[in-house]
């Protein structure tokens, strides 16, 4: 007959089978050792205190709290213009908060992500995670190995039980049932030598533990590769205008953010030149406006005396070359200007770049320094223009009408003073406003100066457009590393780790044995153990020879497992 048991009280099984699954916390160390007199107790309350910071630095919460900040502190990122990665953008925002501006870049907010303060909580926060996850991974890859336990000599205690008679003997009965639950893929273990008893310990599911330890190893590798990206690796800028190119050398560069064990010579030796930019807008709808594509067709050459090759540089889809990336991350329009000065010579020829000041419209802002006729001009260009009251506006982001306002000055412009200067602004001290101005300009016109201070041509208008080249040597191990704790984390909430115990004991009878199966697990919010258990409870009564077998029926005991 079929003993079937679902006990309420589980509180007394505190035997070793109610080891908890994995890893144990433990509290803060004791410190209570005399730590002396005198030199020897300052020197165990400086390690007092020691030990208590790195606990601290350490926790889950101190961890939580500096993802936090690291959070908060990216937010300015996202918000602000940022030198690395927009820098015309960011004189805008100076030419535009002439007040605000100098105390946003004391803070470090137009460069956050190599700012002091940024780099204090990455750092803080990597050595916590570090000193968190390391210890965790030693302890997890210790669990992954443990053996089950000892079978508890009071089976009906556990959450499911239950117990059936066997024609065979018990030692007999334990080495079928071993059969049965190796055949399940297993991990047993049976009694030592000299041990009284038959019984036999059984668990499942130790790839959860390995799913947290390729977690936490991922996790720390996440953290690696992202420290070699910022050592090995270096980001850079440069605006080229249609019809210019460049090569990958420092000097070429407008902004260079090299890693901190990246010298000039690391970086890579390749050439690039704009052929042409161009930009669609939808034309119609409440959409008209917007962009719909953006096309940067560039020729490149890998390495000097290698072929020449083209290529189109979208948005999202960047030119790999030599193991770096370019980006297409900003355009604009370049005024093409031809300055005389007085005695009719030639003093500027070229296309000016200007920067957005409405990103919608691109009606932009820019100067021309025309140094050797000393003549300056502050100007606002309109690629589609309309006049609103007097006042220049443009209505449509592509050029399909443009002009350009000029405001003249003569004089000098400080160039050559020894202070650097932004090509983006015009310092007018000292200078003298050219009358007339401000002056309408279309393409093909030409403005001469009064009192014969030379002459300016609006000759046409080119594109600009601004590219970041990024050499990031951890973000694929970054990726892997990614993909691996996601994996890890997927094992560790889908597999489940469950333990069954089976003992067997002479029959009253004095004739075969009667042999008591029970089992845990350690988290089972979907109750599928119970039917689990039911199964493996027939299959260990089909395989000892039970005349019940198929008839097994195990029934969950409702109370926490936890005093299991």
């Amino acid at each position: 007959m079929t003993d079937v048991h679902t006990p309420q009280d589980q509180a007394a099984a505190k035997g070793e089978e109610t080891r908890s699954f994995g890893i144990t916390g433990t509290g803060p160390d004791a410190t209570g050792a005399d730590a002396g007199t005198g030199q020897g107790a300052e020197t165990g309350q400086t390690a007092g205190w020691l030990r208590w910071g790195w606990r601290q630095l350490t926790s889950m919460r101190t961890a939580l709290v500096l993802l936090f900040l690291l959070a908060l502190g990216s937010v300015p990122g996202s918000v602000l213009p940022q030198q690395g990665a927009d820098p015309a953008q960011v004189t805008q925002y100076f030419a535009s908060h002439p007040a605000l501006a100098p105390w946003l870049n004391r803070l470090g907010l137009f460069n956050v992500f190599a700012a002091p303060w940024f780099a204090a909580i990455y750092l803080l926060l990597f050595t916590s995670l570090v000193g968190c996850v390391v210890p965790r991974t030693f302890r997890l890859a210790g669990s992954a190995r443990t053996p089950p336990p000892r079978a508890p000599r009071n089976l009906a205690r556990l959450p499911h039980s239950a117990s059936f008679p066997s024609a065979l003997a018990p030692a007999a009965a334990i080495e079928a049932a071993s059969s049965v639950l190796g055949g399940q893929r297993f991990r047993l273990r049976r009694p030592a030598a000299g041990d009284g008893g038959h019984w036999v310990s059984a668990e499942k599911g130790y790839l959860r533990e390995a799913g947290n330890l390729l977690f936490h190893l991922a996790l720390l590798g996440v953290l690696i590769s992202i420290a070699v990206g910022g050592l090995f690796g270096y980001k850079a800028d440069k605006l080229l205008v249609e019809g210019q190119g460049f090569s990958d050398t420092r000097s070429a560069l407008d902004e260079y953010n090299p890693g901190r064990l990246v010298s000039d010579s690391d970086l890579a030796p390749f050439s690039l030149t704009l052929n042409r930019f161009s930009a669609s807008y939808i034309t119609s709808g409440q959409s008209s406006g917007q962009p719909s594509s953006f096309n940067a067709y560039v020729s490149y050459s890998a390495s000097p005396g290698a072929p020449s090759k083209t290529y189109n540089i979208r948005i999202n889809d960047p030119l790999s070359v030599d193991s770096l990336k370019v980006y297409l991350i900003g355009h604009g329009y370049a005024p093409v200007f031809r300055v005389t000065g007085p005695h009719g010579n030639v003093v500027y020829d070229e296309a000016t770049p200007f920067i957005p000041a409405n990103t919608s419209t691109f009606l932009s802002d820019g100067v021309v320094k025309a140094s050797d006729g000393s003549l300056g001009f502050m100007g606002v260009f309109v690629p589609t223009a309309v006049s609103v009251n007097g006042v220049l506006e443009s209505v449509f982001p592509a050029d399909d009408f443009p002009a350009v306002s000029l405001i003249g000055y003569s004089g000098n412009l400080g160039m050559n003073s020894g202070v650097p200067q932004s090509v983006y602004q015009l310092n007018t001290t000292g200078m003298t406003k050219v009358s007339g101005s401000p002056h309408l300009m279309l393409p093909g016109q030409t403005w001469t100066l009064p009192g014969g201070k030379g002459a300016i041509t609006f000759v046409g208008v080119k594109q600009w457009v601004s590219l970041a080249i990024t050499y990031d040597p951890g973000q694929v191990p970054a990726l892997v590393c990614g993909i691996l704790a996601l994996a890890g984390l997927l094992l560790s909430f889908l597999v489940r780790r469950r333990r069954l115990f089976v003992r067997a004991v002479p029959a009253a009878s004095g004739t075969g044995s009667v042999v008591t199966v029970g089992g845990l697990a350690r988290t089972d919010a979907s109750g599928s153990f119970e039917d689990e258990f039911a199964e493996l409870s027939a299959e260990l009564a089909a395989g000892t020879g039970s005349a019940d077998a198929g008839q097994q029926k195990s029934e969950p005991n409702n109370q926490s497992e936890a005093g299991a």
